[in-house]
């Protein structure tokens, strides 16, 4: 049999870890920022075990810091680092795409479209950034790897609080050709062109790489 305490820590765990993912990931927790295991007890009124574990688990997805005898921080990233990170998600996001698109449905199709219209329709970035992974993950929905989505995901989490400082500085220019290019990336899935939908998604992962590295306050202000 299971052992119930075990499996009621390692949920324990698992939940701490989550709310503290989304609190990273929605820049409530940025980089650079300690993570205090006795203060995220007491909020949670929890004991140090599941949110020392908690941590391990965010440690292990990239996006804790932990440093022996000294706590655990939110992990931060300078210019190569994230440079890095988008240069790996222009050679293997398209391959992910390609395990996906061709057992994409109608109904994706449309659902993509909507995101589209939603997306041109805001000038919040907390929204776009929403929708923007939304529609790109819904492109990749039918894939089967699991391990390469993992990575994918983990290059998307680890540098959302870069992308939310670039989107920030640039929206407002820069919208009409995400959006060209997002209406190119659906357009391609719906003629049921994998190649081309790839290619777009490289272009696309690798125009934004190239104009990240020409704001290298996203990272001075951290």
């Amino acid at each position: 049999m299971p052992d119930r305490d075990g499996t009621r820590a390692a949920v324990a765990s698992q939940r701490i870890a989550d709310g503290l993912r989304d609190r990273i990931l929605s820049g409530a927790l940025p980089p650079g920022t300690r993570i205090k295991q006795d203060e995220i007890a007491a909020e949670l009124s929890a004991s140090r075990l599941p949110v020392r574990e908690a941590l391990r688990i965010l440690q292990s997805a990239g996006l804790v810091t932990l440093r022996a005898n000294q706590g655990a921080w939110v992990t931060s990233m300078d210019m190569r680092d994230c440079e890095l990170s988008y240069k790996i998600r222009e050679r293997i996001e398209p391959l992910l795409l390609s395990e996906s698109a061709p057992r994409l449905t109608d109904d994706d199709l449309a659902r993509l479209g909507d995101l589209q219209q939603r997306i041109e329709q805001t000038d919040d970035v907390e929204q776009f950034l929403v929708l923007d992974r939304r529609l790109h993950w819904l492109t990749y929905r039918h894939h089967d790897a699991e391990d390469l989505a993992a990575i994918v995901a983990r290059l998307w989490d680890t540098t959302q609080h870069y992308r939310r400082a670039f989107t920030r500085l640039t929206m407002t220019r820069r919208s009409w050709v995400i959006n060209a290019e997002h209406r190119l990336l659906v357009e391609a899935l719906r003629d049921r062109d994998t190649a081309s939908a790839e290619h777009m998604l490289t272009l696309h992962i690798r125009r934004t790489r190239e104009e990240l590295s020409r704001h290298p306050e996203v990272f001075d202000a951290e």
